[in-house]
């Protein structure tokens, strides 16, 4: 049973060495550092490096630190996921200013139908209720003249007739 244990940690020791030597290779190439790109490059599990907390956290180190002087400066993961965020969010505006747009330009174009087509309101609708207004109360107004001169000519009619009434009459002599 002891051999299997030293077996066993002498295979973990060798993969260490491989992820160790791995990390070193990614830092001095200047590549992106990822667990998975580690671990591909290592030849060993990913849940090696997370079973392994110090491995881990060089990796995390080492993905997250600057470049080393006098290697081309690449982009780092932490940038690449602002440009992502920046980029997110201003799709994100953009499609609301869209939706903005196509929604007054579809009012006009329907308002424009609307009145093209003879079936809408004419554009001064308040006007012409104001006007509407003042003709009825004009209305009202010549009709109650013309009921008073209905009643003076009803009275006229009726005086003349009593006048003629009393004309044609015999007169006593």
């Amino acid at each position: 049973m002891t051999s299997m244990i030293e077996g066993r940690r002498a295979d973990s020791a060798r993969r260490r060495e491989r992820v160790l030597k791995a990390l070193e290779t990614a830092l001095q190439v200047g590549e992106d550092i990822t667990v998975a790109s580690l671990a591909r490059a290592a030849r060993v599990d990913r849940t090696f490096l997370y079973r392994h907390r110090d491995l881990l956290e060089r990796v995390h180190a080492a993905a997250a630190a600057p470049p080393l002087e006098g290697r081309q400066a690449a982009v780092s993961r932490a940038s690449l996921q602002a440009d992502l965020a920046n980029a997110l969010e201003r799709n994100t505006r953009l499609q609301t200013r869209v939706r903005q747009l196509e929604k007054r330009l579809s009012e006009v174009m329907g308002e424009s139908a609307w009145a093209e087509s003879g079936l809408g309101a004419p554009v001064d609708v308040d006007q012409l209720q104001r006007r509407s207004v003042s003709l009825e109360q004009q209305l009202a107004n010549v009709r109650g003249e013309l009921e008073d001169r209905t009643d003076e000519l009803d009275a006229a009619r009726a005086a003349n007739r009593e006048l003629t009434r009393a004309l044609n009459q015999p007169h006593p002599t």
